[in-house]
């Protein structure tokens, strides 16, 4: 076991603590962080999807010797996830990435441009234009740009179905959930969900919507789920099992 680069970074002023580690464990070097948690009653390890990290949780004022006796004794567990862990492919010429649940092939062309997307009996095509360099930070803002429509016009839809006001959407990579709804009414979604299949895109939305009216999982709030999307049993358990595999791959 090997910690390294430490860094000490408050949350906020007088917050709860982090630590920005580095933790080696099956022959892998991961980022490793630390956070206290007022709310926490035990020590908790989480892997980020895609194997891209770990995250542990603490108590406030557990010593750092506690957290290594933790990992030590979960470091069978956390092999063994690693080793089931899905590849992290990087996006790069000649890749297929899904784009609404269609795998398209990734095609550089040289030249300025716009990146089109396209369909026909070759099959599908992603085609991104520019320097090599920028392609995958390209393709990540074409996946934003098709997210901002397609998800802007569906929580319009969800909204006026439930007659909730919407603050603000924002879209973002993250890593632990694939949307938010604050109880000011600000929604947050990630944009790797159009990756996923046009239903699974639209069970989120509703998801979120549902979240204006009922800020829980209760059965009203998956009541509301089922109105709004009659898959959402379906499209959940999509996300659940393809979700760790679009949270890999690299851009």
């Amino acid at each position: 076991m090997a910690f390294g680069f430490a860094r000490r970074k408050p949350a906020k002023a007088d917050g709860p603590a982090v630590e920005d580690l580095t933790h080696d464990v099956g022959g892998r070097s991961l980022p490793l962080r630390v956070s206290e948690n007022p709310r926490a009653r035990r020590l908790t390890l989480r892997i980020k999807p895609g194997a891209r990290g770990l995250t542990v949780t603490t108590p406030v004022g557990v010593p750092m010797l506690e957290v290594e006796r933790f990992l030590y004794r979960n470091r069978a567990w956390l092999e063994e996830k690693l080793e089931k862990a899905p590849d992290r492919p990087e996006v790069r010429p000649g890749i297929k990435i899904p784009i609404r649940g269609v795998n398209h092939e990734i095609v550089h062309e040289p030249g300025r441009g716009v990146i089109e997307a396209v369909r026909n009996a070759d099959g599908a095509r992603l085609i991104v234009r520019g320097e090599r360099i920028h392609l995958p930070r390209r393709v990540a803002d074409f996946l934003k740009k098709e997210a901002k429509a397609e998800i802007g016009a569906l929580v319009e839809k969800h909204a006026k179905t439930v007659k909730r006001p919407v603050k603000s959407i924002r879209y973002k990579d993250t890593v632990s959930r694939w949307g938010s709804c604050s109880s000011e009414g600000n929604l947050s979604f990630s944009w790797r969900i159009m990756m996923a299949p046009r239903p699974v895109i639209d069970y989120l939305v509703a998801h979120e919507v549902a979240h204006l009216v009922h800020m829980n999982h209760g059965p009203k709030f998956w009541a509301l789920c089922e109105e709004l999307c009659p898959d959402t049993k379906r499209c959940k358990a999509w996300l659940k099992k393809n979700g760790s595999a679009l949270q890999a791959i690299g851009f």
